[in-house]
């Protein structure tokens, strides 16, 4: 169980799947820059994220922006929705009558990801829930703005061991102040920071430190 003084930031679990050194960059260092994507996709969560905004459908009620943490995960971050549906076998909410079953809904800007970067966040979002409301959640849905679609996602057992996995090693790496090592990629040319890594560089480094070592030995 960690402190909430070192919780990390729950949405940087994508980075995280997306790229460690990228994750550790704008975690650890502090770096960021903007492209197309991350500006589109701003924008789309601070339209999800009215905060505390409470909408009732029936036997639906919508909660925008809901704050959310896990001691188990050392994690903490804000819902984009969690939808409430009524439910003999959910949980009673205060000031609405009957029970209700907490849904996670996350929105993204663009397309289903080759990685499952989107269902790792998602699945970390309803192990937070879980802790706080005491009450198992089997699935979330991931709504993408090009196709305007959204899926279903199973929380799979493998799906939670992963996240879990994956909390652990942020957190090691944020505890030794490591900023990892990346091998140029196709997927780095989507990466707002590609700029600020300069990927090509990894190997040149890796050159002269052999180069290095070699005189140094060599005398």
């Amino acid at each position: 169980m960690y402190s909430e003084d070192d919780y990390l930031m729950l949405s940087g679990i994508q980075h995280f799947a997306f790229c460690r050194r990228q994750w550790a960059m704008i975690h650890i260092e502090q770096q960021w820059a903007e492209n197309f994507r991350t500006t589109a996709g701003e924008l789309m969560h601070k339209k999800a994220h009215d905060a505390g905004a409470v909408e009732k459908r029936g036997g639906l009620l919508i909660i925008r922006g809901l704050r959310i943490s896990s001691r188990e995960l050392g994690l903490s971050g804000q819902c984009d929705i969690v939808e409430f549906h009524q439910n003999e076998n959910g949980i009673e909410l205060f000031g609405y009558d009957g029970k209700w079953s907490p849904i996670p809904v996350e929105y993204k800007h663009g397309v289903p990801k080759e990685n499952n970067a989107d269902e790792l966040q998602l699945c970390a979002q309803a192990i937070c829930l879980e802790g706080m409301f005491q009450i198992d959640i089997p699935y979330g849905y991931l709504y993408y703005g090009e196709n305007r679609r959204r899926s279903c996602v199973e929380l799979t057992d493998d799906l939670r061991k992963e996240v879990k996995r994956s909390a652990k090693e942020m957190h090691d790496l944020f505890q030794r102040g490591y900023t990892p090592n990346v091998k140029p990629d196709k997927k780095c040319k989507a990466c707002s920071l590609e700029n600020l890594c300069i990927p090509k560089l990894q190997k040149a480094i890796k050159v002269r430190k052999y180069i290095e070592q070699n005189i140094k030995t060599n005398d």
